[in-house]
């Protein structure tokens, strides 16, 4: 299959439905970085303990892959914007087998590292193609968001996103922690071979789009000019010099290392100039600076990855060491986070309304996080249950709630890239959870470096709430047409 075939009428209408044959590369591709980024929360031990390596150092395992995925989403993004979903994904998804290949095998630590850095790069295709062909089957059926996909989408990450750890223990123990590395062999092959038959081939990008490409293109305007200049490789390297030297801070930050500051200030300074200036900017600030709505989604996604991620990898090691459970046993205590936010995603993307998703994700961060602080080693294991239920609500609101709200607020030619500066945010979040996690912790996840964890996922918490009870935007209409009210 070549081309992405339209779906049947849906009842009670004369437009064309969804084509669904486009979900499961969709789906697929999209986890493939949330799998990756929550099956090494279990992991982190055995590693350390097997490598001779301290919770200090095998957290950049964790920061390794949110620093290739960071840099790679937006430029991926904006790379499918330009040539389409089918050649990026099929590369990238790829890579994620040979990085699979090389985990399973790496001898040490900093081939390990390699790895995972391997792994974020690969993942960078997954997510912001299926938000590009979304846009794509809205604009050829004339629906914003056909069929519920943007739900099933979310669904789908978030799923993949709880039950991670769950995957890891199981995987941990029948194979050891190498055997987290090795499943994305089998799964790499499954996303190009779908990949091959299901995605719809792209216009190539020195041609000049008619009305039938641009309808079944991915997403996205293709303007004339050189190849260089549509893509403007120099912004995207100040954007990842800019990006690069920024998380490089947050993963160890210190007076000492002033300088990863400055230089970000100054890539930062000569990035903005250059996309001011810039015919076809990599991220055109000029539209996004007028996107308060947008802007306020992203602040949003970074403070809320600081909650969700503090949690993931921060909880999850404290119950390993300080409470004493086996890695499988970590994962199958969070089996009610995933069965809970499973169902709160379903039932919630019925409504495409985000305010309520929003605040309610808030007060379930905040509630989670104020029982954290009453733990202790001799806690009754009730209470960790009790813990990853909680979470499980804004689990399953926050991602959905800010997924829709980046569809409906972002110019819709830059759909892709869009969603990759939402993945990078998240990222950004997720790195200083990292470093939050390592500074708190130090050598050993004790009781202490939990507590001293909560109070940060707290203060998120609440500067996430005050974000959404703040943002007037939210009660107003996304757009015009179907889009819905946020």
């Amino acid at each position: 299959m070549t081309d992405a075939k339209a779906g049947c009428p849906e009842a009670g209408t004369d437009k064309p439905g969804f084509d669904r044959g486009l979900l499961p590369p969709m789906l697929l591709g999209s986890v493939l970085n949330p799998i990756n980024s929550t099956i090494i929360a279990v992991a982190l031990v055995p590693i350390g303990r097997a490598l001779g390596a301290p919770a200090s150092q095998t957290a950049w395992l964790v920061s390794a892959l949110y620093l290739a995925t960071s840099l790679g989403q937006p430029v991926v993004g904006r790379l499918i914007d330009v040539f389409g979903p089918r050649r990026l994904f099929l590369l990238s998804t790829g890579l994620v087998g040979v990085a699979g290949v090389v985990g399973a095998l790496a001898p040490g630590l900093g081939v390990l590292i390699g790895a995972r850095v391997l792994l974020g790069f690969g993942t960078c295709a997954g997510y912001p193609a299926a938000m590009a062909l979304v846009r794509s089957e809205a604009e050829r059926t004339g629906r914003d968001s056909p069929g519920g996909v943007l739900t099933a989408l979310a669904v789908a990450n978030q799923t993949v996103a709880v039950v991670g750890p769950l995957l890891g223990g199981m995987l941990i123990a029948v194979g050891g922690w190498r055997a987290t590395f090795a499943l994305n062999v089998p799964l790499a092959l499954a996303a190009v071979l779908l990949g091959l038959l299901r995605l719809p081939k792209a216009k190539t990008p020195e041609a000049k789009p008619t009305a039938q490409s641009t309808a079944q293109s991915t997403g996205g305007s293709t303007p004339r000019g050189s190849l260089a200049a549509r893509l403007d490789l120099p912004g995207m390297g100040l954007f990842a010099a800019m990006l690069v030297s920024l998380l490089l801070f947050l993963m160890n930050p210190h007076l000492r290392d002033w300088y990863l500051l400055a230089l970000a200030a100054a890539a930062g300074a000569a990035f903005a100039a250059r996309e001011l200036r810039a015919a076809t900017p990599f991220i055109d600030l000029r539209v996004l600076g007028g996107n308060t709505p947008l802007l306020a989604t992203y602040g949003r996604a970074l403070v809320a990855y600081v909650v969700s991620y503090s949690f993931l990898y921060g909880f999850t090691q404290w119950t390993e060491e300080g409470f004493g459970l086996t890695p499988f046993h970590a994962g199958l205590a969070q089996i009610p986070m995933f069965l809970l936010a499973t169902g709160v995603s379903i039932v919630s993307g019925r409504s495409t309304s985000v305010r309520g998703k929003l605040l309610l994700g808030a007060v379930g961060q905040i509630t989670a996080c104020l029982v954290i602080l009453l733990l202790g080693g001799d806690s009754p294991l009730w209470m960790l249950l009790l813990v990853a239920l909680i979470f499980g609500v804004p689990q399953g609101l926050n991602n959905l709630a800010l997924q829709n709200s980046v569809y409906f607020q972002a110019d819709p030619e830059r759909t892709a890239s869009s969603a990759g500066l939402l993945r990078t945010f998240a990222y950004i979040g997720s790195m200083v959870a990292s470093a939050a996690t390592a500074a708190s912790f130090g050598q050993h996840a004790d009781t202490g470096g939990l507590h001293r964890l909560a109070w940060v996922m707290l203060g998120a918490g609440l500067l996430y709430l005050l974000l959404t009870l703040f943002d007037r935007t939210l009660g107003r209409t996304a757009g015009t047409g179907t889009r819905a009210s946020l």
